[in-house]
Order: structure tokens, then sequence, then C-alpha cells
């Protein structure tokens, strides 16, 4: 073999990526669905590469070859783009982390990269973490980051037990994120990041994120949004000014439920007092090639296609979803066995002209059925029973469309009741900080006409009035037992 020496591939990989980055700034010029449905995937990479395959394979191999051992030391040293290993990098990974990366950044002016994690809470874990560092010139000096209590109740407990117990890092806690004085009355020397979740899951909280974003930087820190609910289809933080955006991929993003991902995209240069100019200048891509890849939080080539795939008609299910779900919300926020519907969509929602301000269909304007811009709102509401507990459950149960399961996004309309569910871990102390009672039931509309949803809302409140209506079968078992095995035992 010819010795080809570490700068031919040097140079072979500079013009590769310049390649690329003229086809990511062509992509840019496209509108929201095109890159959606297209990505970062051209047809000269089908063709050259991928035997003419018109959708982006599934690369289900653990490591790359190299041509030789020049060819090896660049890639293993960072110096040309490399797979490597699938742990840190895989092709299929690059698809889907350039498609989020292109959507977050949708209308505006700016560089964006991403890194595809094995789940929502890794990706929050990957976006948080390199914050938290201790100071390396004071390293018992306190540290902290503020959050609103409305959160998630796995990013609860993240915050609570495995940052602020286990290794003493404060969380300042925003009880009413609307109030911004809440904010800055948090934040000190020692602060390292603010964190927000809009709209919140499940109570439907809400901030000015240009107002959270202004005061986050004039204290020389980032800004880190979960935008899970939204989706880039409403709402873009990046765009914005905000630093980190976190994507639970598995849930409004993957609406078939096949696969479980997260990812975290940033905009180039954020803002922060720690002093790593890599991190800052690049946060994704520095998360992706050195502590995720020492800590393997990094997606499957398999889930990252799932998820790819089901992107590609997000803009328009997301508007069918929100129009659903504002016209469930618009039932029930009439139906005398409601005491209240938690929905932004809804004029009567305390933070439904705030909400007004910041969730718009993209590219409504641009669309034949619109023609101008239009609010959306989003699949994901609440409401509270009449009765308390034990009327939520005896609803709850009474669901024969609306599956029950700790699930939101689905293309299939499900419910929980967050308080023994998604945030029963958290405990009542930490519900009642985030305004999560007993009778609040989560509902996430899917695809389905909303006449059969409410339908099924309204059989099942009917049994507050003393109507029966069929349960499941108890012989049935969610741990996997089949109902003969039971009949069996018992």
């Amino acid at each position: 073999m010819d010795y080809q020496g570490v700068e031919f591939y040097r140079k072979a990989a500079d013009r590769s990526n310049r390649w690329h980055e003229e086809h990511t700034r062509e992509m840019k010029k496209c509108r929201f669905d095109t890159i959606a449905v297209h990505g970062v995937y051209s047809m000269q990479e089908a063709l050259d590469f991928n035997q003419g395959s018109i959708i982006e394979p599934i690369y289900m191999s653990t490591a790359q070859a190299y041509r030789d051992s020049d060819e090896m030391e660049a890639a293993l040293g960072y110096q040309i783009p490399t797979w490597c290993y699938s742990r840190i990098a895989n092709p299929s990974l690059y698809y889907l982390e350039g498609v989020l990366a292109l959507l977050e950044g949708y209308g505006a002016d700016i560089d964006t990269s991403c890194v595809a994690t094995s789940s929502g809470m890794a990706a929050i874990q990957t976006a948080i973490d390199p914050f938290l560092l201790p100071d390396e010139k004071n390293p018992e000096k306190p540290i902290n980051f503020v959050a609103p209590t409305q959160v998630y109740g796995g990013t609860f407990q993240q915050f609570a037990v495995r940052k602020d117990q286990e290794r003493n890092i404060t969380w300042n806690k925003v009880i009413d994120p609307a109030i911004i004085e809440q904010w800055e009355d948090l934040i000190d020397e020692n602060t390292r990041f603010l964190y927000g979740e809009m709209p919140s899951n499940p109570g439907q909280s809400f901030f000015d994120l240009k107002k959270v974003i202004d005061l986050a930087h004039q204290h020389g820190i980032p800004i880190i949004l979960d935008n899970t609910v939204a989706t880039p289809a409403l709402l873009r933080p990046l765009t914005l000014g905000a630093d980190i955006v976190i994507q639970s991929v598995s849930k409004t993003l993957s609406t078939s439920g096949f696969n479980i991902a997260g990812a975290v995209i940033s905009r180039k240069n954020i803002t922060s007092k720690v002093d790593n100019p890599e991190m800052k200048a690049n946060f994704a891509m520095y998360a992706k090639t050195l502590p995720n890849r020492d800590n393997g939080p990094n997606l499957s080539p398999m889930n990252a296609v799932l998820a790819l795939n089901d992107i590609r008609t997000l803009r328009t299910r997301i508007d069918m979803q929100s129009r659903s779900t504002l016209k469930v919300a618009m039932f029930l926020e009439k139906h005398k066995h409601v005491e209240q519907v938690d929905y932004l969509g809804l004029e009567s929602h305390p933070l439904h002209k705030l909400a007004s301000e910041y969730l718009w269909l993209v590219d409504a304007e641009h669309d034949e059925q619109y023609g101008k811009p239009v609010n959306r709102y989003g699949h994901l509401m609440s409401f509270r029973i009449k009765g308390g507990s034990k009327a939520a459950r005896d609803v709850f149960d009474a669901f024969t469309r609306i599956y029950r399961a700790t699930d939101l996004g689905r293309i299939k309309s499900v419910a929980t009741i967050p308080a023994i569910s998604t945030h029963s871990q958290q405990g009542e102390v930490g519900r009642k900080l985030a305004d999560i009672p007993e009778n609040l039931i989560r509902l996430c509309v899917g695809g389905e006409h909303p006449d059969d949803i409410i339908n099924d809302l309204d059989r099942a409140l009917s049994v507050l009035d003393g109507k029966k209506v069929q349960h499941s079968s108890p012989e049935y078992s969610a741990g996997g037992a089949s109902s003969a095995a039971l009949r069996k035992k018992n």
C-alpha cells in the first residue's frame, strides 16, 4: 500500500466538510417541512455511498474500519470526521442530529449542533452536568442552579435527589416562573445556569422566555430549555437567544412510540461562567466527543432512524393534534364534573395571552390552508375532577379509548394520573410545590378524531353519575403474565 500520511486524510476531510457545510446552507433555505423530510441526507450521499437508498439507512454496526494507520490516527485524534465506535458516533445518529439541529434553528441565521442521547433524562444530564463541575480555584465553593418546580417528575428527581441531595448542588426553586422577579431573586454569583420547561408537564406552566433569556445573559450564565412538548413546530428557543434546548425525542417527536431517545441541541458560542472555551464554542459537539464519549449515554442507530421517520410529518401532525386538543379542552371546561382545565389554548387560562406570544405553528403564513400566522398550543393538557382522588381514579379507570399509560406525544391518546405515576416519587410536598393534586388527570390527545376522544371522556365522566362502564379484564397483567397463567395461579 502506498504511504498516504495523516495530512492526506486531513485534506480529504476538509473537502468533505466544505461540501457538507454547503449542503447544510442550502437546506437552511428550505421550508420547515422540507427540512423535516430530508434533513441532512443528500441525494449525492444516497447515490455515492448508500446504494441509491432514498431513506437514510440504519447503520447497525459497532465500529468503523479504516484504510490504514494514518486514517485511524487522524480519526481517533478527532482531526477528521469519524464514526469510529457507535458509543460515540454513527451515521444514523448523524442523520437524526442533523435534522434536529436544523429544525431547532429554523428561521434564524444561527449555527446549531446536536448530540442524540439514549433518553430524555440522559439528555438533561448531558446538558447540565458540564456546568456543575467544582470551581478549580475554589473547589469548596458552593454552586447552584435555578429552575421552576413545575417540571416533569423525572427532571424533579434528577434535580432534587441526584444533584441537590447526593452532590450537594443546590436547586434554587422558582415557584411561579411567570413572575420574573422570582428568577432574579434566586440568582447569585454561584449560579451556573437557568433551566425551564415550557409548556410544563403536566401543569402547563409558562413564562416570558425572552425576559428569562435576557436575565440569564445579564448574569453571564446560560439558559437551558426543555422543548419536548412544544417541539420546534411551535417554539424554537435557540432562535430567541437561548443557549441549549433539550428534547425527549421519545415523546412528541417520535409519535409512533417505537423508540426511546433524547437530544441536546445548542447554538454556537453559548454564554457561561465556566472556563472551558471548547465547551462554549460548540456545546453539543463538545458533549458528544468528550463527556458522552466517556460516560456512554448516546443513542443506538435503530432508535435514531425510528425517530427520524416520525419527525418527517411533525408540523402537520402538531397542527392536527393541537386543534383536536383545543376542542377536547373546550368540552371539558364546560363539564359539570370538571373543576379546572389546564390548557394554554383556552382563553380562560391565566397564561393564555403570554403563551400566544410564543406558540406559533411554524410556516403557517406560507401554508395555503392558513396564509397567516396561527397560534397552536400542543397536544398536552390536564384536567381536575370534582370529588378528589377517588373520583379522578373512577373516571380514569373508565376510559375505553384513551390508553392509561405514563407516556405522552403518541399518535394514540394517552392519559395518566401524575400523582400516582410520573410524579409520585417526588412526594406530597414536591407535588404541592409543582401544583399536582391527586385529582389531576394528564391527557395527551393523539391523532384520533376529537369527537371520539370526547365521547370516551363523556362516557368515563358519567360514572360519577352512577352509570356503569365496562372496565378492562382484571385477569390481564401489565407485568406480562398471560390471562391463562393468572387463572391457573388463582
